[in-house]
């Protein structure tokens, strides 16, 4: 291991922090390089759970260099509450095992106040962003008006960029009659808690390029999932930012030198939270079941996520586009109960079939998934650590996958403990 990418293949909520975790007992760095406190890794160590948003999933491992990249957009005031909660749980937390991107963009109470607007004049059309401020964020990164960590330095340009941008959105507040947002009290809160988040700055390129001399193993974390990336997702229904592997260098001033692993992270079966195309959505029992066995509700928004089969469609396309080498399959001990397991080989509309992902094909109200099935192994695999253990109908499934997408598979997940895992290549 030198360096390895970790992204979700389908649309986010994969179990990417177990992953990661468990990853990172062998890492030296981990580093985050894109999304918000919209992403939400829950780690469960014995009797503890540990819920992150913010923090790379590593920041549970003893003597990890964390990182938070440029890519990210930054909520200094989630930061520290994260920080506060981790060492209440025994977590400690300093410059030599957190830095921060000194040019990483600030998310301001703002941001969240033009989100959840923006979402709730939307009507039917609703993206489902979780209100959080990622969008408009990085809206005035983009705009060359962001305040910057490295910003904090210097209190008259702090006072200087938050009336920017709170003059810019105020416009648009005003145009709704809604409440306008006052400058001066960003000002003062930011410049409040500026010595407390300006402790963890420095230049992130140069410390990974002196890691990537010392040949030091580096774990890149990424947030959400392919089918949310800005480009490549199921546009307009996607997140702010890039989520594809090669946002990890764009996301982290890393080169794209040495990179031994693009680890592609999937469910068993599929989810979504919010609005979008979802072409294995199953509105039945199945579904509904799916739902409930596996506890699928968002980490950081708590909302009821949708279920439904694997895609094989849609995994080809993200294995494609990010690179993907190698697979972890998560929660495979939820479909320990089903009679009938299905598997998304296509998709028809009519008698037309279809065996491509394309944006225009799935953006069709009357697309139906191709379906094959599998015997369900009615048998208990949770918690199972040795493959030859799992049932041979369970090991069939997987071994259609593998084969199906020409991607080998090295971890599975039988719950969600760190220790619930079969590893089949290191």
């Amino acid at each position: 291991m030198s360096k390895i990418i970790v992204i979700g293949a389908q649309w986010g909520d994969e179990g990417k922090g177990k992953i990661v975790d468990w990853l990172a007992e062998k890492a030296n760095i981990i580093v985050r390089f894109q999304g918000g406190h919209n992403a939400g890794h829950t780690i469960v160590v014995g009797k503890k759970e540990f819920k992150l948003s913010v923090l790379p999933s590593g920041i549970l491992r003893e003597k990890k260099l964390c990182i938070i990249g440029n890519g990210v957009v930054l909520d200094p005031w989630v930061l520290l509450k994260e920080i506060d909660t981790l060492k209440k749980l025994g977590v400690n937390i300093t410059k030599n095992n957190l830095i921060i991107s000194s040019s990483i963009s600030l998310i301001l109470p703002i941001h969240s106040i033009i989100d959840n607007l923006r979402e709730s004049k939307s009507g039917k059309k609703l993206i489902g962003t979780t209100g959080r401020g990622i969008g408009p964020a990085y809206e005035d990164k983009i705009a060359r008006r962001s305040l910057r960590l490295y910003d904090l330095n210097d209190e008259k340009l702090v006072e200087e960029k938050v009336r920017l941008i709170v003059d810019h959105h105020n416009i648009w507040l005003k145009s709704f009659n809604y409440k306008l947002v006052d400058a001066n009290e960003i000002i003062e809160n930011i410049l409040s808690i500026s010595n407390k988040i300006i402790c963890y700055a420095d230049e992130v390129w140069d410390i990974l390029d002196k890691h990537n001399t010392k040949d030091s193993k580096i774990l890149y974390e990424g947030a959400q999932g392919i089918m949310l990336d800005i480009d490549h997702g199921t546009y307009p229904y996607v997140t702010s930012s890039n989520t594809v592997s090669g946002q990890a260098f764009t996301g982290s001033g890393s080169s794209l030198k040495n990179i031994n692993k693009i680890l592609g992270v999937i469910k068993a079966y599929s989810t979504r939270v919010g609005s979008g195309p979802f072409p294995t959505e199953d509105d039945g029992e199945d579904g509904q079941n799916l739902g409930e066995l596996g506890k699928e509700f968002g980490t950081v928004t708590g909302r009821k996520r949708r279920c439904g089969w694997l895609d094989l469609i849609q995994l080809k396309k993200s294995i494609t586009v990010s690179g993907i080498t190698n697979l972890a399959i998560t929660k495979l001990d939820v479909l320990d109960s089903f009679n009938i397991i299905k598997v998304c080989i296509g998709y028809k509309i009519g008698e037309i079939k279809y065996t491509s992902f394309s944006m225009d094909l799935i953006n069709k109200g009357n697309l139906k998934p191709i379906y094959k099935t599998f015997p369900g192994w009615l048998s208990n695999t949770y918690g199972i650590t040795e493959y030859n253990l799992l049932p041979n109908k369970a090991k069939a499934y997987l071994k259609y996958i593998e084969k199906s997408l020409k991607c080998p598979i090295d971890l599975i997940s039988t719950g969600p403990d760190r220790k619930n895992l079969i590893k089949i290549n290191e």
